[in-house]
């Protein structure tokens, strides 16, 4: 292989220049990729898992997003079958399942979560093959209406952690909020004053100075550190799979709509780090090896990876696209995956201190999502979509009684968590719906725009 400039696609650059920029997007990402398993870890019934099988889990999570990064910056394959989009991006532990994921780690456990991951990634293969039909159900206003209920869904896990946890002698207590709320000044701070490397590792900055803080008021509790083992490989089957129905239609939604989200990622890191817009073939390429992945992530007992919309920012603002340097970030993920030890370490953050570093984390999800859905014109029609789908999709889940006549089935899919709801609720709704004078004239001329480049790309193929 030759030898390659960090601005170019291929090629290998210096280690001296690699590894900088591959440990900034470590540091981006590491601590959105395994708080999910944190969460879900603690979400089981029965008082969560123990914590060597939290270990596990995070375990799972590093190795899983470096084995999904890779294959999609070196695509398996060649063309149409390729599987993997050969663009720079990093995948990890989605956020946009915690949600669902709590409440099916409440009622059946992790292995119903893994199972429902596999039909998950299913879905996710079809929505690639299918991407060009489908893309026209989920526009910015339906796509950021799942994001803004994500965002809000995830505000009560943020304010539980940030008061200690519930089920913990200590919820509530002084000291909880005390840390909570200067790991958030840290991070809010770094946020909006720092820069460079301190402004994109605010939330690990801010973990560190909340963690220190906690220390002496004893919150902290080593046992685990030393009961872990220094190498450990992924374990097949460590929680099982156990495929039930209504988790199935859950998950299977979210990764459909996650499946459309991702091509707003490889379309925003083409589009501003490599002046163009992605190829058919990427897209297609890369949703079918984000299926693909998350379907041997459930063997492992990964939870559901996407791209990292963070890491996408690097991207765009350093416009370094070497697939080689966010190799290397991969690589530093899995061999951190592959220590227990620091695993373990990873379990011993004191919920508080998560709860402080993720708050801002899902204001910005919802915030992204409130982007969205302004990109759209905000008329009577658009607003209906937007507040009823969120009105009933919180509504509901927030009641939690609303649904205690109808069969388990029906609560696990629609009453657990708002996204489902809220997402059939705005397709439905965008379907059903007039659209406006100015919304048909700009679908039109949408309609126009590609018919004339197919004509254009028909006859260029002639010739």
């Amino acid at each position: 292989m030759k030898r390659g400039s960090i601005f170019e696609l291929n090629g290998i650059p210096r280690v001296g220049e690699a590894l900088p920029l591959a440990l900034q997007h470590v540091v981006a990402m590491i601590v959105g990729c395994v708080t999910p398993a944190i969460i879900v870890s603690g979400a089981v019934s029965g008082g969560g898992l123990s914590s060597s099988d939290q270990v596990i889990l995070i375990q799972a999570a590093l190795v899983v997003a470096a084995i999904s990064t890779l294959i999609q910056l070196f695509p398996i394959g060649r063309g149409k079958l390729a599987i993997g989009s050969g663009l720079p991006v990093i995948m990890g532990v989605s956020f946009a399942y915690v949600p669902s994921m709590q409440a099916i780690a409440e009622g059946y456990g992790v292995a119903t979560i893994l199972g429902a991951q596999v039909v998950g990634g299913v879905v996710a293969i079809v929505m690639g093959l299918l991407v060009k039909q489908i893309r026209v159900f989920f526009p910015p206003l339906i796509t950021g209406t799942v994001v803004f209920t994500i965002g809000l869904s995830l505000y009560p896990t943020a304010i539980n952690y940030m008061a200690g946890g519930t089920g913990n002698e200590d919820y509530g207590s002084w000291q909880n909020w005390l840390v909570a709320f200067l790991t958030l000044a840290v991070v809010t701070v770094l946020n909006h004053f720092g820069k460079g490397i301190w402004k994109l590792a605010s939330i690990l900055i801010g973990i560190i100075v909340g963690y220190i803080l906690s220390i002496p008021f004893g919150m902290v509790d080593f046992s685990s550190v030393g009961e872990a083992g220094i190498f450990q490989l992924p374990k097949f089957f460590h929680f099982g799979i156990h495929f039930e129905i209504s988790a199935c239609v859950a998950i299977g939604i979210l990764f459909a709509i996650n499946s459309i989200q991702a091509i707003g990622d490889y379309s925003a890191t083409t589009i501003g780090a490599m002046d163009r817009t992605p190829k058919d073939e990427e897209l297609q390429n890369g949703i079918v090896a984000y299926g693909i992945t998350n379907i041997i992530g459930a063997v492992f007992g990964g939870l559901p990876t996407a791209t990292y919309s963070q890491n996408v920012g690097i991207v765009t603002t350093t416009k370094v696209i070497n697939r080689w340097v966010l190799g290397l970030a991969a690589v530093i993920l899995g061999i951190a995956g592959l220590v227990p030890k620091f695993s373990a370490i990873l379990t011993t953050i004191p919920q508080c201190v998560l709860g402080g570093a993720t708050v801002s984390v899902f204001a910005s999800i919802a915030m992204t999502g409130m982007k969205l859905v302004a990109s759209a014109e905000m008329d009577y029609r658009n607003s209906s979509i937007v507040g009823l789908a969120a009105a009933l999709g919180m509504g509901v889940s927030q009641a939690t009684e609303a649904l205690s006549t109808f069969p388990d089935w029906v609560t696990t899919i629609f009453g657990r968590s708002p996204v489902v709801l809220a997402t059939l609720i705005a397709v439905l709704l965008n379907i059903i719906l007039p659209k406006t004078r100015v919304e048909t004239k700009e679908e039109d001329e949408r309609k126009k725009r590609v018919k004339r480049k197919l004509e254009k790309d028909r006859s260029e193929l002639q010739k």
